[in-house]
């Protein structure tokens, strides 16, 4: 796997930038799944008919990869049932009716910390989640008894459209500084990098004041080529170390995580109040009033747009997340997730696809890729359903990011089958498990 600033340059189309997030109206009902996270759902701990309030726990961590989950609004649980979310996939959710007044729960303190430990128990009972879309359970980041040297904060936001994060950087700086110091305070890191692209000039100015405060922290301005806020991707283009395939961030001494996460991280320290809203961008070329949005999680994808004055036309894609990585939704009553970092409401323009043809093997894919990995390769091999290619090919080690099949003047859908492939290489080496037992 070979590492460089590769890579592609996208329209960035922030048409949002320097709007600051506006708190949307009570949603009158909310559904939140219980599966808004990398690993285990959590577990419902309340009951039809239960009243709630703001910050109230409503389902518990279940298992190590997990995070607990907590209502948005204050109101009445109306249901609990399995919903279909954008991937396929059924999960529990609750539905809470609103009672419109968003009254805390009377039990939320500030968590006493004076020790790591105490530390990592506060981001566990948080509810945060990787927020800049990853949605790994963040305190198992920290829970690592590798030697950690460096936090790297991601604020990079590579992906057209999405100014969530760069108006947290700018609006919740401080929040940011606070994070960094309570961490700082008990991992003692070397060193502090704040990784943002050269194009957000108003948050590499806001980050840089916070570095004026905090010795530790170094703001490294990064060229804008996407992707440059893969996880893997943006410790090597600050750091200068290699993740390598199947290794985690720790076993090169860093951990990473997200501005909008350290700014959550942060409101949780001060105040007590867990995870239950999320700034998202609301934008795409069908949307007729383009916003940064506060909006309880679990709050509808309808609502939201409404809030922001419905449709200049109708969608022909919606997306949670960027139009490169981001993922299609089937209908607008699908939730605001922990993770969601934007909606994408698209129009005809935007969604233009070209007709696929054969492969030509001018190498672009290749070229353009972060990882030096061969998507034309590994489409072959998949094709032949022949896994140790797949393996000596390094199809695993895909981020699917999407430039290969953005470069790709034969518009093949290259990162859709590097998917694929990545999960027949899973099921293969499952297999191999299955016969050693």
């Amino acid at each position: 796997m070979a590492f460089s600033i590769k890579g592609i340059h996208i329209p960035h189309r922030k048409n949002t930038a320097g709007m600051s997030a506006v708190r949307m109206l009570v949603p009158s009902m909310v559904t939140i799944p219980m599966a808004m996270h990398i690993g285990k759902p959590a577990k419902p701990i309340v009951k039809v008919g239960d009243s709630v309030s703001v910050g109230t726990m409503i389902a518990e961590q279940d298992g190590m990869i997990s995070s607990p989950v907590y209502s948005s609004v204050s109101g009445t649980v109306k249901g609990i049932a399995d919903i279909v979310i954008s991937n396929g996939r059924r999960v529990s959710a609750i539905t809470i009716e609103s009672d419109g007044e968003m009254t805390p729960d009377d039990t939320i303190k500030a968590p006493q910390i004076n020790s790591k430990e105490d530390f990592i128990e506060a981001v566990k009972m948080s509810g945060i989640v990787g927020l800049g879309g990853a949605g790994f359970p963040t305190y198992v980041k920290f829970a690592t008894d590798k030697k950690i040297d460096t936090l790297v904060i991601n604020g990079a936001e590579c992906e057209p459209y999405i100014t969530s994060d760069s108006v947290t950087m700018v609006d919740r700086a401080d929040e940011i500084l606070f994070a960094i110091e309570t961490a700082d305070k008990y991992f003692n890191f070397e060193k502090v990098i704040i990784g943002i692209e050269k194009n957000k000039t108003a948050a590499i100015t806001s980050m840089k004041n916070i570095a004026a405060k905090y010795k530790k922290i170094e703001v490294k301005v990064l060229p804008s080529v996407y992707p440059q806020g893969g996880e893997k991707v943006l410790i090597y283009n600050t750091t200068g170390r290699v993740v390598a395939a199947g290794k985690l961030p720790a076993d090169v001494g860093c951990i990473v995580c997200n501005s909008s996460t350290m700014a959550n991280i942060a409101r949780y320290i001060k105040t007590g109040m867990p995870l239950v809203e999320k700034i998202i961008t609301v934008d795409g070329g069908a949307v007729k009033e383009p916003k940064n949005v506060i909006a309880p999680i679990g709050t509808s994808l309808a609502d939201v747009f409404d809030f922001c004055g419905g449709f200049v036309s109708e969608p022909m894609k919606v997306l949670y997340g960027g139009p490169m990585m981001g993922i299609a939704v089937p209908e607008l009553s699908v939730p605001v997730l922990k993770q969601t970092n934007a909606i994408l409401a698209l129009n005809e323009k935007e969604t233009r696809t070209a007709k696929t043809t054969a492969c030509i093997r001018c190498g672009k894919c290749t070229n353009s890729c972060p990882f030096g990995i061969n998507p034309a390769a590994i489409a072959k091999a998949y094709k032949d359903k022949d896994a140790e290619m797949l393996e000596k090919l390094g199809a695993d080690v895909c981020m699917l990011c999407g430039c290969c099949s953005y470069i790709c003047p034969a518009k093949r859908p290259l990162a859709e089958t590097n998917s694929l492939a990545k999960n027949l290489l899973m099921e293969e080496r499952a297999k191999k498990k299955e016969v050693k037992a």
